[in-house]
């Protein structure tokens, strides 16, 4: 990427909408679950680098407003909004045969998109436990599908958006859907995880197949974005009480929270299998850097175990040649 790196404007009042972000004409990136939160915050920044920035959701209402709404802020903004849905095996292969049709590179590929929490067991289209089969198994089949647009581009990135909370998931090989004893934060905690080893894995056969690809991830802390309404509902009683009490002390808006997503799509300092966190309160605020792995996402095993049940449960081969 070019390490010329122009001023960051302010935006709608902002602080500088990014850091370190070079300029990027030329680039194509793609992002899920970018009408809003997180993901609308960096489709944002991108553009106003200069990059034509493909926005994901499942809503094209919400698609096009948060287009208008990036195009208001960024006026010579290079914008592209699609619908697909990461719950649905079939609309991510819709989608990806109509991008790849296209055949145009994708430089950055951000697997944004989440469902955090719901408080009682949810599935998928495909009968996956809804944030397993979501925030894992979707941008699984996703990459796959846009693999070789991708190895198209000169030097690709494809960034998972983790959690802090990932450090204490675990992989359930044994009941991966959550069929017993459904747990909310369980299985959020083992969906999080599994983007870490997803990345892990993903480098791993990037060296050896030689398909260029640099993995690299990020979390974003403690942002307020509307994450857990989309999967409990607003808060109530003591439970609000004590997400106030929380966000004051250790979050920051979404716009912060994109931080470190961003280092991990375009620093040119970043390289792959770099983690990207807060180095602030608790790593959950504050301006992004370095974070180490967390010990349970470097174990090689079962990133190579999972990679393989993911391939079987979606379907999605990859293509290695």
């Amino acid at each position: 990427m070019n390490d010329k790196t122009p001023a960051t404007p302010q935006l709608e009042g902002r602080s500088p909408i990014a850091t370190n972000i070079p300029e990027l004409s030329g680039k194509r990136a793609l992002i899920t679950g970018a009408t809003g939160g997180l993901g609308f915050e960096m489709a944002k920044s991108l553009a106003a680098a200069g990059a034509l920035v493909i926005l994901t959701g499942r809503d094209a209402t919400k698609g096009a407003d948060a287009v208008g709404r990036i195009a208001a802020a960024v006026p010579d903004a290079r914008l592209d909004y699609r619908s697909v849905d990461l719950a649905s095996l079939a609309s991510i292969r819709q989608f990806g045969e109509a991008v790849r049709i296209e055949g145009l590179p994708v430089d950055i590929l951000i697997n944004n998109a989440g469902v955090m929490a719901p408080p009682t067991r949810r599935e998928t289209e495909d009968g996956f436990e809804l944030q397993f089969g979501t925030n894992h198994l979707g941008h699984f089949a996703l990459t796959g599908n846009l693999l070789p647009l991708l190895r198209a581009a000169p030097n690709p990135r494809v960034v998972s958006i983790s959690s802090g909370i990932a450090s204490f998931g675990k992989i359930d090989f044994e009941d991966l859907q959550s069929m017993h004893n459904y747990n909310p934060n369980r299985a959020y905690a083992q969906s999080k995880l599994a983007n870490l080893l997803f990345a892990q894995e993903l480098q791993r056969l990037s060296h050896c197949h030689g398909w260029n690809i640099a993995a690299l991830a990020a979390h974003p802390g403690h942002a307020r974005t509307d994450l857990i309404a989309n999967g409990v509902g607003r808060p109530k009683g003591m439970q609000a009480v004590l997400i106030a009490v929380l966000q004051r002390l250790a979050s920051h808006d979404a716009a912060a929270g994109a931080l470190s997503g961003l280092m991990a799509a375009a620093s040119p300092e970043a390289k792959a299998l770099d983690y990207f966190a807060p180095t602030g309160f608790l790593r959950q605020k504050g301006p992004p850097g370095l974070s180490a792995w967390p010990k349970n996402a470097k174990d090689e095993d079962v990133a190579e175990r999972l990679w393989r049940v993911s391939q079987e449960l979606t379907g999605e081969r990859f293509r290695y040649r």
